[in-house]
């Protein structure tokens, strides 16, 4: 709901990351400082640099790996049940095997390598290496610390365990990101493989191209249409080959088809839709449930990849510049998305951040907050919620319809160019 509100990737993925990384700090802190209080062996013979860094570097890898992992399963009971396996079965080989592992001059120093590049058996290694000081301790009959100077010895792993981590924590924390924005798992639309080549998706549809575009839909079923179905289609082609883009919308032939499951059929959702709404036109869909009309609303607001056809929004191409349309589009959802305990100012507050809501000449702090200022005063007035101190209560105390005019101030918060609402 944010990103369909101008939240971007960076920011995004910025807070996420941060969030879980002060979680994980304060879990690191509790645990390294209890260890030191309670004088654990291993906590005594490393100096607390070392500690500190090995555990840093392992709370950011495994937030890369969890990001990871993220972009691989569609629900989360199935990411939570392969979760607790990996966790329980990691924690029985590590302890069980790969001890002996480490400990068997026979086996191969490339496996340990491949065995380290999971973070669990990561961990298990460098703990290992902090456990072999408290060992020789008690061989030489004296305290003996593991020091920064001890890591260039080959006897000690702990400098291999530190490269590797870090290296993991990078390419982890890319191939996650690079995954979550061209895998699509049935929620949004996967966008080009090369998508960080900005070029290839900046380029207008030319005629050429719509003209392959009509002969990969020449498989659509053919009926004998109406007359205002044939003019609307018609009146697009022009549009399409004259490269006019100032409608708001324009749909050519858009179709989607889900799959069939079960030894059923596939079914078609949207047939073969042409579209063209100018600016400041309003459009209403009517239809029996089945008809399509969430469809093909799910397909304008990104929320599913159109199986064939083409859809620009103020211009741009759903297929490719979502990211672009999110800033200049207000989405009203079915459901009332709200936050239980911020208040109908709050809510405008902060989607109206999202929104940006600054002019370009506009750099001062003051004028910022102004403009800000009068946008939401103005959406909460055209919703009437701005009287009677009801703009400064929670959420919570609002009645349904309360909830459904805030939804429809948040959707309009910044003036966009589109609306959509379903």
């Amino acid at each position: 709901m944010m990103k369909m509100h101008g939240l971007g990737n960076g920011p995004y993925w910025m807070i996420t990351y941060s969030y879980f990384l002060f979680l994980s700090f304060i879990y690191m802190i509790c645990f390294m400082v209890s260890g030191f209080l309670t004088g654990l062996p291993i906590f005594k013979c490393t100096v607390f640099s070392i500690q500190f860094t090995f555990y840093f570097i392992y709370i950011n890898l495994q937030i890369s790996f969890a990001f990871l992992l993220s972009t691989i399963f569609l629900h989360v009971k199935t990411a939570t049940v392969i979760a607790h396996m990996y966790v329980f079965g990691s924690g029985l080989l590590g302890m069980f095997v790969f001890q002996s592992v480490l400990e068997s001059p026979s086996f191969s120093r490339g496996w340990i390598i491949i065995l380290e590049m999971f973070p669990s058996f990561s961990l298990y290694r460098g703990i290992y290496e902090f456990q072999e000081y408290t060992r020789r301790e008690s061989y030489v009959g004296y305290k003996v610390k593991m020091s920064w100077a001890d890591l260039i010895t080959d006897r000690n792993g702990m400098r291999g365990v530190l490269i590797l981590m870090f290296i993991e924590w990078f390419i982890m924390l890319v191939v996650a990101y690079y995954l979550d924005q061209v895998i699509s798992l049935g929620n949004g639309v996967g966008k080009h493989p090369l998508f960080f080549l900005k070029n290839l998706s900046k380029k207008p549809v030319s005629s050429d191209q719509h003209q392959t575009l009509q002969r990969q839909q020449s498989n659509i079923h053919v009926e004998i249409e109406k007359p205002d179905v044939s003019q609307e289609r018609e009146k697009v082609k022009d549009l399409i080959h004259a490269n006019d883009t100032t409608d708001s919308i324009i749909c050519d032939n858009l179709k989607k088809v889900y799959p069939g499951t079960d030894g059923n059929p596939e079914k078609t959702a949207v047939r073969g839709l042409s579209l063209a709404l100018g600016r400041g036109e309003c459009f209403g869909m009517l239809g029996p449930n089945g008809a399509g009309k969430t469809s093909f609303i799910n397909t304008m607001i990104g929320l599913t990849k159109p199986t064939s056809g083409m859809a620009l929004v103020d211009g741009l191409d759903i297929r490719s510049d979502m990211d672009e349309i999110y800033t200049s589009m207000g989405v009203c959802p079915q459901h009332d998305l709200l936050w239980e305990t911020l208040t109908g100012r709050e809510h405008l507050l902060f989607y109206g951040r999202l929104k940006n809501l600054k002019e370009p000449a506009l750099t001062e702090v003051s004028l910022y907050i102004c403009e800000m200022y009068v946008a939401v005063e103005e959406s909460l007035k055209s919703v009437s919620l701005f009287h009677g101190g009801v703009a400064d209560k929670q959420a919570r105390a609002y009645s349904g319809g309360m909830k459904r005019r805030l939804s429809v101030a948040i959707s309009l918060i910044g003036d966009p160019k589109v609306l959509s609402s379903y």
